[in-house]
């Protein structure tokens, strides 16, 4: 029987490359790292989960359920017509057991697009959030940067920017224990007369808010630390996001093209290997885990696609985390107490396709 202290993860067992295999030892090494504050829902194939248990010695436990789910949403379906027709997807299937009060959180590694799509039609906003978005940290200078939207909304409006200034404040507050974050618009400027029309009404709207807006940043600040948290639209933020990721793959061609010149180059680079693996430790995107769906009334993370089991475990210990805070309510009254109303449209311009 579940503790009442026990946060409940519904996890997408078959949403990454290496579902389900990677998933079950992700959630396994949760289990261990967390101890009874923690129950694991693996969902989907139930035969396929029983398996994959008992290859890596385990079994179903109360802590780890399984919950069958008959279909998959892979990387190559559209997002928003997968979720509606494949209802009995693992996606889908654990996106409703946490509205429907069965899970505190749902974690996936699957398609970012669907996992979107479903987050915003079965959980819905929260009040005051016209979009939901994305975060990715970025390691920094002196720490990390939160680029946001980082590609969730590709055309955004003054009220949107303003509104993921505020929920990455709230974010960055909770996961980097700084009261004060400060806030900054990317432009092609630091100029507070620069950039397009929907720029210079967010800069407006935000030089008037109760944040730590300090202007504007360009590019090259997101990785000096100037600011903890920088705004923009997902076009740019996903733009942002993928060349950073290409960093640390382009750093280990590169150094092993320059060991491949000579015997003494080889040494050196096989003397420093060690040390630079650790120094550029954090720049591995399975040591963030995933990035929460931001305005959602939820708790939804989503994962890299290409996960390691110890990236399902940091997902997993994050949805937990952020499933622990008020951050929800903390977004509803921040954008209650804003003299401005949101601009009701739509819904997100979610991103068809890729994934974080």
């Amino acid at each position: 029987m579940k503790s009442p202290d026990t946060l409940r993860i519904a996890l997408d067992a078959m949403g990454g490359d290496h579902a389900p295999r990677n998933e079950v030892e992700g959630a396994r090494k949760a289990l261990d790292r967390s101890g009874p504050s923690l129950g694991i829902i693996l969902v989907g194939d139930e035969a396929a989960i029983r398996a994959e248990l008992s290859r890596q010695g385990s079994s179903e436990s109360p802590a780890l359920s399984i919950v069958h789910a008959s279909q998959v949403i892979t990387m190559e379906d559209p997002p928003t017509a997968s979720v509606k027709l494949k209802k009995d997807s693992s996606l889908a299937v654990g996106m409703r057991l946490h509205k429907e009060g069965r899970a505190e959180a749902f974690a996936s590694a699957g398609n970012t697009g669907a996992v979107l799509s479903a987050s915003t039609l079965i959980l819905g906003r929260v009040r005051g959030v016209s979009r939901p978005t994305i975060g990715a940290f970025i390691p920094s200078e002196h720490g990390k940067c939160l680029v946001l939207d980082a590609g969730t909304n590709v055309d955004c409006r003054p009220r949107h920017l303003y509104e993921f200034a505020v929920m990455g404040s709230i974010y960055y507050r909770m996961i980097c224990r700084k009261e004060r974050p400060s806030v900054a618009l990317l432009n092609v400027g630091e100029e507070k007369t620069k950039g397009t029309e929907a720029v210079l009404e967010a800069h407006r709207l935000l030089s008037g808010s109760a944040l730590n807006f300090i202007g504007n940043v360009e590019g090259r600040d997101i990785l000096r630390s100037t600011a903890d948290v920088v705004v923009c639209d997902g076009f740019v933020g996903n733009i942002i996001l993928k060349f950073a990721e290409s960093v640390p793959g382009f750093l280990k061609t590169h150094l092993r093209r320059f060991a491949e010149t000579s015997l003494m180059q080889k040494l050196q680079v096989g003397i420093a290997a060690p040390v630079l693996k650790k120094a550029l430790s954090d720049m591995d995107p399975n040591e963030e885990g995933g990035v929460p769906v931001l305005g959602v009334n939820g708790v939804s993370i989503i994962g890299h696609g290409s996960s390691s089991p110890r990236g399902i475990m940091n997902m997993i210990l994050r949805a937990a985390e952020v499933a622990a805070s008020r951050i929800n309510q903390q977004i509803e009254e921040e954008l209650a107490g804003s003299a401005m109303q949101p601009t009701v449209d739509g819904g997100a311009a979610l991103a068809e396709t890729g994934r974080i």
